[in-house]
């Protein structure tokens, strides 16, 4: 029988953030995952770090936070895994938000605005300053913001560097352990039952991203963490003509909206490599992986209308992955007054690898009944605005 002070379900990077982070005080942690760590939502992503496309609040706060917590990891990293591991290609370049309509152009300047005022350096640009950042931009732009804070991480090797982290620290990686159902003593959760045995430990920590309403249920502690389904396009390598992080002016309404039909926008980026990332696609159809030609055309003709060169780029394969999407926009982040020794790492939707860092000092944070660097009451559980939501799933 395994027992440890710390069960973490997941090994996606909010999972590997959390083991990496509790090892690292001390605890004895098993990582449990059911198929093969970095293998799910993390390795089907982009890796952004963003604070552009948050307005003040809540998941900004966590988000600043993120981007000081992952240039201090990028820095360090290799102290405790040898110069050998990998480069997790952490890059502060940089976002540039245009808007290619007057309309559009109002309601950018209106929302850098007001993040401003939560200390975010989105400093407007004119049409030249913009051109100069990015040559190859589309001549129907009608206004630009520079986010210098935005900066972009390879998420499946930052996950598979959290997971070693968590390793040498002494956690355990559990790999093809299946979570199917609940260890109790008396009203208390005390481990978790999976297809390889029982796992026992005094806390669990559900960190299943999109999967985590369904590992909830079955701990008996329901969530109304939902999949929602995102599509990136891949090019052909080629001479490098986008420098940094770019996007047009929709993103930001489609991150906010909980619409379940298609939402698309324009999301542009190069990679070490040389290739283009395409994004961004949203919809909730559950976890149907099926293929959709329509999602894919969308996304390519939002792209050209930002990088007219596109045009006559090869596109040499998609991938899509699914969030875990919550009602309210908000992560979920702490215990879970249902069930005692039952906590949440989840529902940070597309915004997961940024915020894993901080997630995971929160976790430890509250588990150690330490002060936190944020208000962790605006994650919690508990909290309002998910009290229909919960009582909806129980």
């Amino acid at each position: 029988m395994s027992s440890y002070d710390v069960v973490v379900i997941g090994g996606g990077i909010v999972g590997a953030a959390c083991a990496a982070e509790l090892a690292g005080r001390g605890r004895r942690v098993a990582l449990v995952e059911r198929g093969r760590v970095a293998s799910g939502t993390s390795a089907h992503c982009e890796g952004n770090l963003l604070v552009s496309d948050k307005g003040p609040g809540a998941e900004l706060e966590l988000s600043k936070l993120a981007n000081a917590a992952w240039s201090k990891l990028s820095g360090s990293f290799r102290e405790e895994l040898g110069d050998d591991f990998p480069d997790i290609e952490f890059e502060a370049k940089g976002g540039l938000v245009v808007a290619t309509t007057d309309g559009g152009a109002s309601a950018l300047l209106d929302f850098a605005a007001t993040q401003r005022t939560a200390d975010v350096a989105a400093e407007p640009v004119t049409i030249s300053e913009a051109r100069r950042l990015e040559p190859w931009l589309t001549d129907r732009m009608t206004a630009a913001v520079w986010y210098p804070g935005d900066s972009q991480v390879q998420p499946t090797i930052a996950t598979e560097a959290l997971v070693a982290l968590a390793h040498l620290r002494g956690a355990s990686i559990l790999e093809h352990h299946e979570v199917t159902g609940a260890l109790r003593d008396g009203g208390r959760l005390v481990g978790v039952r999976t297809t390889a045995g029982d796992v026992h430990g005094r806390d669990v920590v559900v960190a299943a991203g999109p999967w985590s309403g369904e590992v909830s249920a079955l701990l008996g502690a329901p969530l109304p963490v939902r999949p929602r389904r995102g599509v990136v396009l891949v090019t052909a390598k080629m001479p490098q003509r986008v420098f940094h992080k770019v996007y047009d002016a929709d993103y930001v309404g489609a991150v906010g909206s909980g619409d379940v039909a298609l939402m698309t926008s324009s999301v542009v980026e190069s990679t070490p490599g040389g290739t283009v990332l395409i994004g961004s696609s949203r919809e909730q159809v559950g976890f149907d992986d099926a293929f959709r030609a329509n999602v894919l055309s969308e996304l390519a003709r939002k792209a050209i209308s930002i990088f007219p060169f596109l045009t006559e780029t090869a596109i040499i394969r998609s991938y899509s992955g699914f969030r875990p999407y919550m009602p309210d926009h908000l992560p979920l982040i702490g215990a879970d007054p249902r069930l005692p020794g039952l906590w949440h790492a989840t529902g940070h939707e597309g915004a997961g690898i940024g915020l894993s860092l901080p997630t995971a000092t929160l976790i430890g944070d509250l588990m150690d009944g330490a002060p936190t660097q944020i208000d962790a009451t605006q994650f919690a559980p508990s909290r309002p605005t998910l009290a229909a939501e919960l009582e909806a799933v129980a």
